[in-house]
């Protein structure tokens, strides 16, 4: 005969079940400090000329047609995150600060803008595009810098030309660089005695007297602003060689041949 005999469960067993919620508590609470901690991201836009942005009505027609773009960016720029340059061979990646879009986009978006207004023409065309119509001049770019600088600067260097687009040669070619400085807020009070704050220029509602861009944690809607003002510069300059340029004949005119009398 058989005797079934129970025995009771062991007093540390009995513990580690009290102590299962307790610590499935703790570990939640743990996985909500770590996101509770987590800043969150900033995004951001480039802005036109002060000129564009506050023009009152629209631009209708114009005598001008303007193809603007393609533009090429180096591969690590062209990325979601700001770039800032922490040195001559060292580059910060912002994973907290983004751009909207693309910066390509971006990029040409506001160029688009800028040049239409300079140029007083709303015939203008943002490449790669599916829309098609002639076009007078076409301007391409390389960008080869475009970022914030350990400096309080933002640096623009790019390589552009316009083309006939019609006879698809360049009617001009140059390689500029620009720098902006990156200035402060209007509601932020400048130190007494400091030369900055007697000269610089208000700003409308960016940074100088704050660290570095980026490679020194500086404010980056100031970086962004001042990148902005390096395009707008480069979009003056653009209107300026293409207002000198005569305008390319029609196509019927040009492929015109005249035939002396006898």
């Amino acid at each position: 005969m058989y005797r079934i005999r129970f025995v009771p469960a062991r007093p540390a067993s009995r513990r580690a079940a009290r102590s299962a919620p307790l610590l499935s508590m703790l570990l939640s609470g743990l996985m909500l400090l770590g996101c509770a901690t987590t800043p969150p991201s900033s995004f951001y836009v480039l802005t036109p000329i002060p000129e564009a942005t506050q023009r009152f009505g629209e631009i209708q027609g114009g005598g001008l047609a303007i193809g603007i773009g393609p533009v090429v960016f180096p591969q690590f720029l062209d990325r979601p995150q700001l770039v800032t340059r922490d040195g001559s061979n060292r580059l910060r990646v912002d994973e907290f600060h983004r751009w909207g879009g693309t910066v390509q986009d971006d990029f040409l978006r506001v160029w688009g803008e800028n040049v239409a207004h300079l140029l007083g023409t709303s015939r203008v065309l943002v490449f790669p595009s599916e829309s098609r119509m002639p076009l007078d001049f076409r301007i391409t770019a390389e960008v080869i810098a475009f970022e914030g600088r350990a400096d309080d600067s933002a640096v623009l260097k790019v390589r552009w030309a316009v083309m006939d687009d019609r006879l698809e040669r360049a009617l001009a070619a140059r390689e500029d660089a620009y720098r902006c400085p990156v200035r402060p807020p209007a509601s932020v009070p400048r130190p007494a005695g400091s030369a900055a704050a007697a000269s610089a220029p208000a700003s409308s509602g960016n940074a100088e007297g704050t660290e570095a861009p980026g490679a020194l944690g500086g404010d980056s809607e100031a970086v962004v602003a001042a990148m902005s003002r390096c395009l707008g510069e480069f979009s003056r300059d653009v209107a300026s060689v293409v207002a000198s340029l005569p305008k390319p004949k029609p196509e019927q005119e040009a492929s015109a041949v005249t035939v002396s009398p006898l």
